[in-house]
Protein backbone atom coordinates (compact mmCIF):
# COMPACT_ATOMS: atom_id res chain seq x y z
CA UNK A 1 0.00 0.00 0.00
CA UNK A 2 1.54 3.64 -1.29
CA UNK A 3 2.18 6.36 1.65
CA UNK A 4 -0.68 7.84 -0.47
CA UNK A 5 -3.29 5.14 0.38
CA UNK A 6 -2.09 4.90 3.64
CA UNK A 7 -2.83 8.45 4.19
CA UNK A 8 -6.33 8.45 2.81
CA UNK A 9 -7.40 4.86 5.02
CA UNK A 10 -6.08 6.65 7.91
CA UNK A 11 -8.01 10.08 7.01
CA UNK A 12 -10.92 8.20 6.70
CA UNK A 13 -11.03 6.52 9.84
CA UNK A 14 -10.68 9.84 11.88
CA UNK A 15 -13.62 10.72 10.11
CA UNK A 16 -15.42 7.48 10.68
CA UNK A 17 -14.20 7.97 14.42
CA UNK A 18 -15.32 11.95 14.88
CA UNK A 19 -18.99 10.83 13.35
CA UNK A 20 -19.05 7.99 15.73
CA UNK A 21 -18.03 9.77 18.75
CA UNK A 22 -19.79 12.84 17.85
CA UNK A 23 -23.32 10.71 17.42
CA UNK A 24 -22.71 9.39 21.12
CA UNK A 25 -22.19 12.94 22.98
CA UNK A 26 -24.86 14.88 21.10
CA UNK A 27 -27.99 12.26 21.24
CA UNK A 28 -27.22 9.40 23.91
CA UNK A 29 -28.16 10.85 27.42
CA UNK A 30 -28.02 8.93 30.81
CA UNK A 31 -31.11 6.10 31.47
CA UNK A 32 -31.62 5.64 27.81
CA UNK A 33 -32.28 1.95 25.62
CA UNK A 34 -29.77 2.40 22.59
CA UNK A 35 -30.01 0.89 19.21
CA UNK A 36 -26.24 -0.04 18.11
CA UNK A 37 -25.61 -0.44 14.58
CA UNK A 38 -23.30 -2.43 12.55
CA UNK A 39 -20.11 -1.30 10.49
CA UNK A 40 -16.72 0.57 10.45
CA UNK A 41 -18.17 3.47 11.35
CA UNK A 42 -21.02 2.43 14.22
CA UNK A 43 -18.08 0.77 15.60
CA UNK A 44 -16.58 3.50 17.29
CA UNK A 45 -19.79 4.58 18.35
CA UNK A 46 -20.19 1.49 20.63
CA UNK A 47 -16.44 2.33 21.42
CA UNK A 48 -17.26 5.71 22.69
CA UNK A 49 -20.80 4.32 24.44
CA UNK A 50 -18.47 1.83 26.15
CA UNK A 51 -15.70 4.62 27.33
CA UNK A 52 -18.50 6.90 28.53
CA UNK A 53 -20.13 3.93 30.50
CA UNK A 54 -16.58 2.81 32.00
CA UNK A 55 -15.77 6.00 33.08
CA UNK A 56 -18.96 7.09 34.39
CA UNK A 57 -21.00 9.87 32.40
CA UNK A 58 -23.34 7.77 31.20
CA UNK A 59 -25.30 5.09 33.58
CA UNK A 60 -28.27 3.23 33.28
CA UNK A 61 -28.25 2.45 29.59
CA UNK A 62 -29.53 -0.44 28.16
CA UNK A 63 -27.65 -1.22 24.27
CA UNK A 64 -30.01 -3.58 21.37
CA UNK A 65 -27.07 -4.74 19.24
CA UNK A 66 -28.09 -5.66 15.90
CA UNK A 67 -25.64 -8.26 14.68
CA UNK A 68 -23.44 -10.88 16.85
CA UNK A 69 -20.53 -8.77 15.84
CA UNK A 70 -21.56 -5.29 17.26
CA UNK A 71 -22.71 -7.52 20.44
CA UNK A 72 -19.53 -9.10 20.89
CA UNK A 73 -17.71 -5.59 20.85
CA UNK A 74 -20.13 -4.25 22.88
CA UNK A 75 -20.14 -7.17 25.44
CA UNK A 76 -15.96 -6.47 25.75
CA UNK A 77 -16.84 -2.86 26.59
CA UNK A 78 -19.12 -4.06 29.30
CA UNK A 79 -22.18 -2.41 27.94
CA UNK A 80 -25.41 -3.85 29.55
CA UNK A 81 -27.20 -5.54 26.67
CA UNK A 82 -31.20 -6.01 25.72
CA UNK A 83 -33.41 -7.00 23.00
CA UNK A 84 -36.51 -5.54 21.27
CA UNK A 85 -38.43 -7.96 23.67
CA UNK A 86 -37.21 -6.75 26.92
CA UNK A 87 -37.27 -2.96 25.66
CA UNK A 88 -39.59 -2.41 22.85
CA UNK A 89 -39.13 1.56 22.23
CA UNK A 90 -35.04 2.32 22.13
CA UNK A 91 -34.83 6.36 22.55
CA UNK A 92 -32.43 6.18 20.01
CA UNK A 93 -30.83 4.27 16.95
CA UNK A 94 -27.18 5.04 15.72
CA UNK A 95 -26.01 3.51 12.88
CA UNK A 96 -24.08 4.17 9.37
CA UNK A 97 -25.22 3.41 5.95
CA UNK A 98 -23.50 2.55 2.36
CA UNK A 99 -25.44 5.58 0.47
CA UNK A 100 -27.11 8.42 1.96
CA UNK A 101 -29.23 10.61 -0.41
CA UNK A 102 -30.71 14.57 0.10
CA UNK A 103 -33.55 13.31 1.46
CA UNK A 104 -32.44 11.04 4.02
CA UNK A 105 -33.17 7.56 2.17
CA UNK A 106 -30.51 4.93 2.55
CA UNK A 107 -29.15 2.15 1.65
CA UNK A 108 -27.83 -0.41 4.28
CA UNK A 109 -26.75 -4.03 4.55
CA UNK A 110 -23.62 -4.28 2.74
CA UNK A 111 -22.33 -5.43 6.14
CA UNK A 112 -25.14 -7.94 5.98
CA UNK A 113 -27.47 -6.85 9.06
CA UNK A 114 -30.08 -5.43 7.50
CA UNK A 115 -32.94 -6.83 9.02
CA UNK A 116 -31.77 -6.44 12.69
CA UNK A 117 -30.67 -2.94 11.87
CA UNK A 118 -34.27 -2.14 10.29
CA UNK A 119 -36.11 -3.54 13.10
CA UNK A 120 -34.47 -1.39 15.82
CA UNK A 121 -34.32 1.70 13.81
CA UNK A 122 -37.86 1.29 13.25
CA UNK A 123 -38.80 1.25 16.58
CA UNK A 124 -36.40 3.87 17.89
CA UNK A 125 -37.82 6.95 18.60
CA UNK A 126 -34.90 8.70 17.04
CA UNK A 127 -32.33 7.08 14.30
CA UNK A 128 -29.43 8.86 14.09
CA UNK A 129 -27.16 8.00 10.76
CA UNK A 130 -23.32 8.71 11.03
CA UNK A 131 -20.99 8.72 7.43
CA UNK A 132 -17.97 9.99 5.97
CA UNK A 133 -19.28 12.14 3.17
CA UNK A 134 -18.11 10.28 0.63
CA UNK A 135 -21.33 8.09 1.35
CA UNK A 136 -23.63 11.18 0.01
CA UNK A 137 -25.37 10.21 -3.58
CA UNK A 138 -27.51 12.07 -5.89
CA UNK A 139 -29.49 8.67 -6.26
CA UNK A 140 -29.65 5.52 -4.44
CA UNK A 141 -28.04 2.65 -6.19
CA UNK A 142 -25.03 4.03 -7.77
CA UNK A 143 -22.08 3.16 -5.47
CA UNK A 144 -22.58 -0.65 -5.04
CA UNK A 145 -25.48 -3.11 -4.16
CA UNK A 146 -28.47 -3.01 -3.15
CA UNK A 147 -28.72 -5.88 -0.41
CA UNK A 148 -31.72 -8.19 -0.22
CA UNK A 149 -32.16 -10.63 2.53
CA UNK A 150 -33.73 -14.28 1.54
CA UNK A 151 -34.30 -17.40 2.62
CA UNK A 152 -31.62 -20.37 2.07
CA UNK A 153 -35.06 -22.41 0.24
CA UNK A 154 -34.91 -22.38 -3.23
CA UNK A 155 -32.61 -19.08 -3.47
CA UNK A 156 -32.88 -19.58 -6.98
CA UNK A 157 -36.26 -18.63 -7.62
CA UNK A 158 -36.08 -16.03 -5.56
CA UNK A 159 -33.41 -14.37 -7.35
CA UNK A 160 -35.21 -14.32 -10.58
CA UNK A 161 -37.70 -13.14 -8.69
CA UNK A 162 -35.71 -10.01 -8.20
CA UNK A 163 -34.71 -9.28 -11.53
CA UNK A 164 -38.53 -9.07 -12.53
CA UNK A 165 -39.67 -6.68 -10.06
CA UNK A 166 -41.89 -4.49 -12.02
CA UNK A 167 -40.14 -1.20 -10.11
CA UNK A 168 -36.61 -1.97 -12.25
CA UNK A 169 -37.96 -2.23 -15.73
CA UNK A 170 -36.35 -0.30 -17.81
CA UNK A 171 -32.80 0.20 -16.06
CA UNK A 172 -30.03 -2.23 -16.27
CA UNK A 173 -29.85 -4.68 -13.31
CA UNK A 174 -27.94 -7.68 -12.48
CA UNK A 175 -28.11 -10.07 -8.92
CA UNK A 176 -25.04 -11.97 -7.10
CA UNK A 177 -25.28 -14.71 -4.57
CA UNK A 178 -23.02 -13.12 -1.61
CA UNK A 179 -20.42 -15.31 -1.40
CA UNK A 180 -17.60 -15.58 1.78
CA UNK A 181 -14.18 -17.13 1.19
CA UNK A 182 -15.95 -19.55 -2.15
CA UNK A 183 -18.94 -20.14 0.64
CA UNK A 184 -22.25 -18.70 0.63
CA UNK A 185 -22.46 -15.95 3.37
CA UNK A 186 -25.30 -16.34 6.01
CA UNK A 187 -26.11 -14.08 7.80
CA UNK A 188 -26.28 -13.76 11.46
CA UNK A 189 -30.59 -15.38 11.18
CA UNK A 190 -28.76 -18.06 8.52
CA UNK A 191 -30.29 -16.42 5.30
CA UNK A 192 -29.03 -15.94 2.19
CA UNK A 193 -28.35 -12.00 0.63
CA UNK A 194 -28.81 -11.22 -3.03
CA UNK A 195 -26.54 -7.98 -4.13
CA UNK A 196 -28.63 -6.15 -7.07
CA UNK A 197 -26.29 -4.22 -8.84
CA UNK A 198 -27.75 -1.55 -10.97
CA UNK A 199 -26.65 0.71 -13.76
CA UNK A 200 -28.16 3.86 -13.16
CA UNK A 201 -30.01 4.78 -9.89
CA UNK A 202 -33.10 3.39 -8.43
CA UNK A 203 -36.26 4.33 -10.15
CA UNK A 204 -39.10 4.40 -8.18
CA UNK A 205 -37.91 3.88 -4.72
CA UNK A 206 -41.22 3.62 -2.60
CA UNK A 207 -42.53 1.33 -5.22
CA UNK A 208 -39.48 -1.03 -5.45
CA UNK A 209 -39.21 -1.07 -1.99
CA UNK A 210 -42.79 -2.49 -1.88
CA UNK A 211 -42.74 -4.79 -4.12
CA UNK A 212 -39.01 -6.15 -2.77
CA UNK A 213 -40.97 -6.87 0.17
CA UNK A 214 -44.11 -8.55 -1.55
CA UNK A 215 -42.08 -11.09 -2.79
CA UNK A 216 -42.23 -14.56 -1.19
CA UNK A 217 -38.70 -15.50 -0.22
CA UNK A 218 -37.69 -12.48 0.63
CA UNK A 219 -37.11 -11.56 4.28
CA UNK A 220 -35.78 -7.72 3.96
CA UNK A 221 -33.92 -5.28 2.07
CA UNK A 222 -31.54 -2.14 2.19
CA UNK A 223 -33.86 -0.16 1.19
CA UNK A 224 -34.29 2.45 4.38
CA UNK A 225 -37.05 5.26 2.96
CA UNK A 226 -38.29 7.92 4.98
CA UNK A 227 -36.75 6.71 8.19
CA UNK A 228 -33.64 8.68 9.72
CA UNK A 229 -34.08 11.73 11.67
CA UNK A 230 -30.33 12.97 11.76
CA UNK A 231 -27.26 12.33 9.54
CA UNK A 232 -24.01 13.23 11.14
CA UNK A 233 -21.54 13.52 7.85
CA UNK A 234 -17.87 13.85 8.57
CA UNK A 235 -15.53 15.31 5.88
CA UNK A 236 -11.98 16.94 5.85
CA UNK A 237 -13.27 20.15 7.22
CA UNK A 238 -15.60 19.11 10.45
CA UNK A 239 -18.95 17.19 10.84
CA UNK A 240 -21.97 18.86 9.29
CA UNK A 241 -25.82 17.98 10.35
CA UNK A 242 -28.27 17.32 8.05
CA UNK A 243 -31.92 16.86 9.28
CA UNK A 244 -34.91 15.32 8.10
CA UNK A 245 -36.86 18.02 6.18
Amino acid sequence: MSRAVQTQVACTEDMKKAAGYRAVDDHIHSGMVVGLGTGSTAYYAVERLGQKIKNGELVDIVAIPTSTKTENQARSWNIPLGTLDTHPSPDVAIDGADEVDSHLNLIKGRGGALLREKMVAIEAEKFVIIVVESKLVQGLGVTGALPVEITPFCWKRTMRCLLDVEAFQGCQVSATLRQEQDRIYVTDNHNYIVDLFFKEPIPELVSAARQLIDIVGVVEHGLFLHMADVCLVSGKEGIRLIEKK
